[in-house]
């Protein structure tokens, strides 16, 4: 039963990862559409689908474009710096997903500007040189890998699946139901 519960508890905190970094992502364009005048039209956050933010008029895409990555990075960073390192699990949790979101915003912004993917499009058609998105890449994914570094070896946790307990996998189970839950029914596709 405990290797059940430590493979729950993987899958549930990489989908909980994938689903809260793209929010965390898509609030950095909302504020930016916010704060620059422009009027958000659509923000797209659905479990099946990826995160996009549809913003019109919008007089400064630039500035809106790049708080996605910035707020992706920058707010998990600060989760985990405020979480008490006495809370072991709920620490490593926090570090785990800043560091997710540092190398998944990373690897977007960086390989995606060679296809002008999603935001990258965007980023290179209002003047960011390509060589400032390789840059971003370059500072936030060998942070997001030194995060998980910390978090001790992968090996250990493979061969010691009385690493998580039930409590932890069910609870981690329960919070990735409650986001899919929200997300179907705030963001219908």
């Amino acid at each position: 039963m405990e290797r059940f519960h430590q493979i729950l508890f993987a899958i549930s905190i990489l989908a909980l990862s994938w689903l809260a970094m793209m929010a965390v992502h898509e609030l950095g364009h909302v504020v930016g559409a916010t704060v620059t005048g422009g009027s958000i039209e659509r923000v797209v956050l659905h479990p099946l689908a990826v995160s996009r933010t549809d913003v019109a008029p919008n007089p400064r895409p630039e500035t809106v474009v790049w708080l996605g990555p910035i707020f992706g990075c920058v707010l998990p960073l600060m989760l985990s710096a405020i979480v008490p390192r006495r809370l072991t699990m709920l620490n490593n949790i926090a570090r785990f997903f800043a560091g997710f979101c540092l190398i998944a915003n990373g690897a977007y912004i960086s390989f995606g500007s060679f296809n002008a993917v999603g935001d990258c499009g965007e980023m290179l058609r209002t003047g960011t040189p390509l060589w400032a998105m390789l840059c971003y890449g370059a500072a936030t994914i060998p942070l997001g890998s030194y995060l998980w570094n910390g978090l001790g070896s992968i090996v250990y946790f493979l061969e010691s699946p009385s690493v998580v307990t039930a409590k932890t996998a069910y609870a981690t189970f329960g919070v990735l139901l409650v986001v899919v839950i929200a997300e179907l029914a705030l963001f219908p596709q």
